[in-house]
């Protein structure tokens, strides 16, 4: 099986992947998607990096595993395939666009658009097995996204982190927040939000104000 990352991440990032950890997890990841099925297909493991490009990322949304059910994972965190069922999480992303943007919310759950204007929405673990959640975890990848993290807050400046729940905010605790907008709250899922850790955020406007007051694009979330 083939790996591939786009240009821009290979420059910065082809330290890591020569690394041993990261060819024993190409190792671990080829022998899996040959024994199980797993998610995401193979061509959208790097889907991530490929819209979003490491001099045209703006915004970083960190989640943690991919989706573990037919026809959801396709690269992007929070992100499903156009047909599949809009996950809990999500909805409760789009009510909060809609109270903080006034934006109507979405018949579908693809996210690319988000991702083709330079939001790069990475997963701690970018593979998983079928139905079986974090069953991909410890593997290296999540030293690898580690790594990713690490490369754009140190080599870019001006962009904004947003973190949502423990493990986001954990991962992303080495972020330079004198470079960089960080946001943290809860996690979008309902037993979060529900008790009142995600509602009221504000962090696609918040996001978009820092933006326009560096001349930049705003998202179209």
């Amino acid at each position: 099986m083939t790996f591939n990352i786009a240009p821009s991440w290979k420059k910065k990032l082809n330290h890591e992947l020569e690394k041993p950890y990261f060819k024993e997890l190409m190792h671990f990841v080829t022998a899996e998607y040959k024994a199980n099925e797993c998610f995401p297909p193979p061509d959208n493991i790097f889907k991530a990096f490929e819209l979003s490009t490491f001099n045209e990322t703006k915004v970083v949304i960190i989640g943690q595993d991919p989706y573990h059910g037919y026809g959801q994972a396709h690269g992007l965190c929070f992100s499903v395939q156009p047909e599949t069922k809009v996950p809990p999480s999500l909805v409760n992303i789009f009510r909060e666009i809609k109270e903080d943007l006034g934006k109507p919310v979405p018949k579908h759950g693809n996210l690319q658009h988000w991702a083709e204007q330079g939001v790069l929405m990475l997963n701690a673990t970018l593979t998983v097995r079928a139905r079986q959640a974090g069953s991909h975890q410890g593997k290296g990848w999540e030293k690898f996204t580690d790594a990713v993290i690490s490369t754009l807050s140190e080599e870019r400046e001006n962009l904004v982190f947003l973190l949502w729940g423990g493990p986001a905010q954990k991962k992303g605790r080495k972020i330079d927040s004198n470079k960089h907008l960080v946001l943290t709250s809860g996690h979008p899922s309902p037993l979060a939000a529900n008790r009142g850790y995600w509602f009221g955020n504000r962090h696609f406007s918040k996001t978009n104000e820092y933006l326009k007051s560096l001349g930049k694009e705003p998202i179209n979330w």
